[in-house]
């Protein structure tokens, strides 16, 4: 067997290798039902299992009181671009949208399409959204602040969550969900593809509480409404249901191997500050984001020009490490290093790093 490589792909991206190997193990016949994962019902016991237990996983992981719901749902983040303007603003009422960059930016653009009155209160567009932006004057009256917690195009996160007073926020957290402790008591709604940091694709985790469930109105289209999925244990339909099982299991090894959130904060930060602090030294390499700013999921970094940085991406997959490659629309280069990614990874990227610079600069 080829031996794997270090995984720096932003999406679709790197799990946890005791995950795979133990679907792997599990994949023909999934615990003695003699089908795999992929082949049983969702209506049978073993799958009610699978998602009974991600539900108490998170709930744990999250430290989450019985006033949240947590749903599985397809259709990715994108869809809760729409979803949550559809199911929480109705006469007239406003939401304020912090704009940080592409995800950010579709968030608003959806909202807009359906007319919905929202304002933007803050934006970092005026520097190409290399920075998050600082006292924000959120509206008292908003039914909600929207924020992107992590933009994994131009590697940027919000290094604590914002003062919205008493109005809930409803964060995308798709690329930085579970990657450390949260204060939960002022968010109302968190949701995730799972792709980047908790599973693979075809899955979004929806946290809602139970105040915002209460604002989805009936005269919306049954399958864009939260109470829906909320009534029916996100089985109202046939959900994916090999995806929720990789998340049962990585949440298993965030809680039961990591030993839980403030763990793997540690990890985290001690795996970006070794990579970042490595770039800050260099004369080659260049972080795109502001200091304050940087995100410890995605490390975005230029070279002294693009064919360098083409020949380091081409190198470095020669070398073992994949994913390096910037996103189409910004360019450079980018190492999402997220929870699944370990610190032998940084180490090997930090030498090959050294010796292209001894090579090529």
């Amino acid at each position: 067997m080829q031996d794997r490589l270090h995984n720096f792909n932003a999406g679709p991206a790197a799990l946890p290798l005791p995950v795979l190997e133990e679907i792997k193990d599990s994949f023909l016949n999934f615990k003695g039902s003699g089908m795999s994962i992929t082949e049983v019902s969702h209506r049978s016991p073993w799958f009610d299992d699978v998602i009974n237990d991600a539900i108490q996983r998170t709930k744990r992981l999250l430290n989450l009181n019985d006033q949240y719901h947590v749903l599985f749902l397809q259709g990715g983040a994108s869809m809760q671009f729409c979803m949550a303007p559809l199911n929480f603003l109705s006469g007239g009422q406003s939401a304020d949208y912090i704009n940080t960059g592409t995800w950010s930016t579709k968030a608003i653009k959806e909202a807009q399409i359906q007319n919905k009155p929202i304002k933007v209160v803050a934006s970092s567009e005026d520097k190409n959204f290399c920075y998050i932006p600082k006292g924000i004057p959120f509206n008292k009256d908003a039914v909600y602040v929207h924020l992107t917690s992590n933009n994994t195009i131009k590697g940027t996160q919000f290094e604590s969550l914002p003062d919205t007073g008493s109005v809930p926020m409803v964060i995308d957290m798709s690329s930085d969900i579970m990657s450390r402790s949260l204060d939960m008591s002022k968010v109302g709604m968190i949701y995730a593809g799972a792709q980047k940091n908790i599973g693979p694709a075809g899955v979004c985790m929806v946290i809602i509480r139970q105040d915002l469930l209460d604002l989805s109105p009936d005269n919306i289209p049954t399958m864009l409404n939260y109470n829906t999925f909320a009534k029916k244990n996100s089985m109202f339909n046939t959900p994916p249901c090999f995806s929720i099982y990789t998340i049962q299991l990585v949440l298993k090894w965030l809680e039961e191997t990591i030993g839980g959130l403030e763990k793997m904060d540690e990890r985290n930060r001690k795996k970006a500050k070794t990579l970042y602090d490595f770039i800050d030294n260099s004369d080659f390499y260049k972080a795109t984001a502001d200091m304050g700013s940087r995100s410890l999921m995605n490390v975005t970094f230029r070279l002294p020009n693009e064919i360098l940085e083409k020949s380091f991406v081409t190198k470095a997959i020669e070398s073992g490490l994949g994913g390096l490659k910037g996103h189409r629309s910004v360019g450079g280069c980018r190492a999402s290093i997220y929870n699944a990614t370990g610190m032998d990874a940084i180490t090997d990227l930090i030498s090959f790093m050294t010796q292209f610079e001894k090579t090529s600069g």
